[in-house]
């Protein structure tokens, strides 16, 4: 599904539509609701950020476990603004979480699930982990010392040790919950995402 807001094109993966008719037959569709608000929190602090430089992209695709931002001005931003602008996606995660926990110890105990999956999404996020921002501010980092080829090459050998003991992670949870799979499902498909696409940043 796809439309435009202002002379930005927006695509919604239809295969999320169906996860949401799913999650609702399943009774689950709180805590999906829940982890979905937090994805679009922590997406709008990076279009806030790159607003806020004078910079919008030019597309934006929402699928199940991702927000694609096609952002083709970075090269052109100085280190400091696109630093900013990855940063500031875990930075509303987290400032959300503060806000509903306040809230929450003020006696709205609902708000918890929700401030929850907030310091969820901004935590996650900053995992050294290529096509996540850690990964992205860590390759950043790395090209100030070291040529794009070279730091590209680092990330993945980093995200590897990240994801494969974070994948183990997922078996133990699995088996030690009510098969609750969601970590090792995200994990599988962040393994998937780069062998498949070799992502690049620049």
């Amino acid at each position: 599904m796809k439309f435009s807001i202002a002379k930005t094109e927006i695509e919604i993966s239809y295969f999320l539509l169906c996860l949401v008719a799913i999650s609702l037959i399943l009774g689950v569709f709180r805590d999906a609701l829940c982890a979905v608000l937090a994805i679009l929190i922590h997406e709008s602090g990076h279009l806030l950020m790159m607003k806020r430089f004078g910079y919008f992209p030019k597309r934006i695709k929402i699928a199940p476990f991702e927000i694609v931002i096609t952002d083709d001005k970075r090269p052109e931003r100085q280190l400091a603004q696109n630093l900013l602008i990855i940063f500031f996606g875990p930075a509303a995660n987290f400032i959300c979480f503060l806000l509903l926990y306040l809230l929450y110890l003020l006696g709205i105990e609902k708000l918890l699930p929700l401030a929850a999956a907030n310091l969820s999404v901004g935590l996650f996020n900053l995992l050294p982990v290529m096509s996540l921002d850690g990964g992205q501010l860590l390759y950043l980092l790395l090209c100030r010392k070291h040529t794009p080829d070279r730091s590209s090459r680092l990330v993945y050998r980093i995200t590897f040790l990240i994801l494969f003991p974070t994948l183990a992670l997922g078996f133990l949870v699995l088996f030690h919950s009510h098969y609750n799979f969601s970590l090792l499902f995200v994990c599988a498909y962040l393994i998937f995402a780069l062998i498949v696409r070799q992502e690049k940043y620049d």
